[in-house]
């Protein structure tokens, strides 16, 4: 594996150290946000991840290598180019042998931290199943890789372009921990509501850590996707997002757009019918991502100790 991977010295040290470590991904970085707003964002989740207790490891893939941790000015890079693959797990020996620059999803991103240990991830909103894919067998990799790996998620529910009720069910299915921090409804990325009653709820970042910690101890592998609402001050309304959901997956359709491009286009399309609201949501609901995520991590770290 070394032969793929590069780490972050800040990053190996902290791990050497047993310290809490917390991934992110770099797809928000290349094809998230516009520059230099991205760049702004990554920088500032970071800094959110260091006042907090942890290291942050921004995740992506560089010279045929797996970075985990990527440098100031490694960001801005991904912040500015161009050709950048949006990568997933069935692209990532495509970029890697081919020495292309990759940004790594939720799946992507999770794999790789798996490999060096890191087990709390935090994101903006994971993939899921899809609307209409009942026909389309459309179920984003995100799923089964929550299955797969030991590491859990901190998000601002799936995000709200999906099928939440399908999501829902397709997790119980694959025996995947869903626990929503603060209260007793699922959220739906860009509000705290959805419709959806969560299947578990917690309070502290201490009780998720146990949750965590029991989990893995009684040998139950994979996944806990962790639910943390959009700040209140910030959210937007879910029956207003759904009717621009609804247009912009009709732009969608009517442009052709389809597979990994179909996020990208609709949280574009969304952020310019929204008068930016729906990217400064996104921002908002990251950093607390990562505020929360850093304290299950720090928690974590201590009772494992």
């Amino acid at each position: 594996m070394n032969e793929y991977l590069e780490i972050l010295p800040e990053v190996q040290q902290a791990l050497n150290e047993n310290k809490p470590v917390v991934a992110l991904e770099s797809t928000i970085i290349a094809h998230g946000m516009p520059y230099p707003k991205n760049v702004e964002t990554a920088l500032a989740v970071e800094d959110v991840i260091r006042a907090n207790g942890a290291i942050p490891a921004t995740i992506a893939i560089m010279n045929g290598k797996c970075m985990v941790g990527l440098s100031k000015e490694q960001i801005d890079f991904f912040g500015k180019e161009k050709n950048v693959w949006k990568v997933s797990l069935r692209d990532m020996p495509y970029i890697i042998s081919q020495k292309l620059l990759g940004a790594t999803t939720v799946a992507a991103t999770m794999r790789i931290a798996d490999w060096v240990g890191i087990k709390i991830f935090v994101t903006g909103g994971t993939g899921g199943v899809h609307r209409g894919a009942e026909t389309s067998m459309d179920i984003s990799a995100d799923l089964t890789e929550m299955e797969n790996n030991s590491v859990a998620v901190v998000a601002a529910g799936v995000k709200s372009i999906l099928d939440i009720g399908l999501t829902l069910e397709y997790l119980e299915t694959k025996g995947i921990p869903v626990v929503t921090f603060g209260q007793d409804e699922f959220p739906s990325f860009y509000s705290s509501k959805s419709g959806f009653q969560s299947p578990l709820r917690l309070d502290t970042p201490e009780d998720i850590a146990q949750l965590l910690k029991a989990k893995w101890q009684l040998g139950l592998n994979g996944s806990v996707l962790i639910a943390n609402p959009v700040p209140k001050e910030y959210e937007i309304s879910a029956d207003e997002m759904e009717t621009h959901i609804n247009e912009a997956l009709s732009a969608a359709k009517q442009n052709q757009i389809a597979g990994k491009n179909t996020t990208p286009f609709i949280l574009k399309y969304i952020a310019d019918h929204t008068h930016g609201e729906s990217l400064e949501a996104n921002i908002a609901l990251i950093k607390h991502n990562a505020k929360i995520g850093t304290q299950i991590a720090v928690a974590l770290n201590r009772i494992n100790d």
